[in-house]
């Protein structure tokens, strides 16, 4: 089988590394790329979110199945336009990538299907933003209604800070932003795998927004992540597809628009029970890095059968019962202006020690040759253990082996858990 990843992340380090396991896979492009996954698949350069190049490579490898990593290229339309030249994706097209790209149509599609979510507001004007915010009361939650890269969130106790951040996404282009309620309780993720009309759920996860120990600082694209959830509900993967997941890939067919690929459902799980925070439509960054690192089957077995409609015929996915702990290190600067050009080192010696494997984002290759910063968040630092405490053990033992001036991460992944 051909394939060919689309994206620059540690996310598509991590697909890319799932990939190749198995041994029915003759090529993997991935485009970009990183130095990374340049170790174990081909990388060629080319804007992942511009559909005539990415057609075209597709008909140059003529690949079996394509998979579309960030948001960018999905809310573009590439996978409508790979599609249309023939080719099985794994990603939804732009109307169905709504539910990602737009808070505000994510909500429509949850009222429409019965799911369970906070009371929102959706505004367009000042004084909408600052009536919702008095409506709801602190703590204030304010979400851009466009992509934003996981870092348009913000969630303050400040009515001021909230009304600054809302008036910011009002400024832009078209701006709106949600106002939602505040839901209590810890959060949880689990992606499901859709093919248009059935629905298989990946293992539960849980990742770590803010970026400083402890949940504070600001909001960033996630410092972290960790499975399995021992604290979770044994049949959350299941309740999650019940309640959720099957009920809005059955209403986005009803408008026509299936939902082909992964749904990120982003939970709280409040005391009135489980509360759908977003959806992504793709995997999620960081847990994609821990819940792969468990997975036992075949992806791209699991991948084909979504983009072709055949998952219910498909294997059920299998996992590890080892645990995994993603630890990420950021530039200086991160989730602001970040300082780049910084020199990486000792990611060999991290990826000597047992169960651990180093997967790389914000990264690329100065002109000496050397591992340099080029991005906010540079590293993922999984590694697997019999369980949680040996798991995130070996993560941080990794971590402490890798160089970086000024690097951020949290001390906190996983703990206590």
């Amino acid at each position: 089988m051909k394939i060919l990843l689309l994206g620059s992340g540690a996310r598509e380090h991590a697909l890319a590394r799932a990939l190749v396991r198995d041994p029915q896979i003759t090529e993997l492009v991935v485009a970009p790329g990183n130095p990374g996954t340049a170790a174990i698949a081909t990388n060629l350069h080319i804007d992942p979110a511009a559909p005539e190049e990415v057609v075209e490579l597709a008909a140059q490898m003529e690949a079996d199945l394509v998979v579309v990593g960030p948001e960018a290229p999905l809310v573009a339309g590439v996978a409508d336009v790979l599609r249309e030249a023939g080719f099985p994706v794994f990603g939804p097209g732009a109307e169905a990538a709504r539910l990602e790209g737009s808070k505000a149509f994510a909500k429509e599609v949850m009222a429409a299907a019965g799911v369970p979510t906070a009371e929102a507001a959706v505004c367009s004007t000042e004084a909408e933003l600052s009536a919702a915010l008095d409506r709801f009361g602190a703590p204030h939650v304010v979400k851009e209604d466009g992509l934003a890269a996981g870092k348009g969130v913000v969630v303050t106790e400040d009515r001021a800070a909230a009304l600054a951040h809302g008036l910011a996404c009002l400024a832009k282009e078209g701006g709106r932003v949600v106002v939602e309620d505040f839901l209590d309780g810890p959060e949880a993720s689990v992606f499901c795998v859709c093919d248009g009309a059935t629905v298989v759920p990946l293992a539960p996860a849980q990742d770590y927004k803010r970026l400083a120990d402890g949940d504070a600082g600001p909001n960033t694209g996630g410092m972290g992540a960790y499975s399995p959830l021992a604290w979770a509900p044994a049949d959350l993967a299941e309740q999650v597809v019940r309640e959720v997941a099957q009920p809005v890939v059955d209403e986005m067919a009803r408008r026509g628009t299936s939902f082909i690929g992964l749904l990120y459902c982003g939970l709280a799980m409040t005391s009135r029970g489980l509360r759908v925070v977003e959806f992504n439509a793709r995997f999620g960054d960081p847990e994609t890095q821990a819940v792969l690192a468990r997975l036992t089957s075949s992806l791209p077995e699991l991948l084909l059968a979504a983009a072709t409609g055949s998952l219910a015929r498909a294997p059920e996915p299998t996992w590890s019962q080892e645990a995994a702990v993603d630890v990420v290190i950021a530039a200086p600067g991160y989730p602001g202006t970040v300082t780049t050009g910084g020199r990486i080192t000792g990611i060999e010696e991290a990826e000597a020690l047992e169960g651990v494997h180093v997967l790389q984002a914000g990264t690329g290759l100065g002109d000496d040759g050397g591992l340099e910063v080029t991005g906010g968040r540079v590293l993922s630092v999984v590694a697997v253990g019999q369980d949680l405490a040996q798991a995130r053990d070996r993560a941080y033992e990794a971590v402490a082996m890798i160089g970086l001036e000024g690097a951020q991460y949290r001390t906190d992944i996983a703990a206590g858990r």
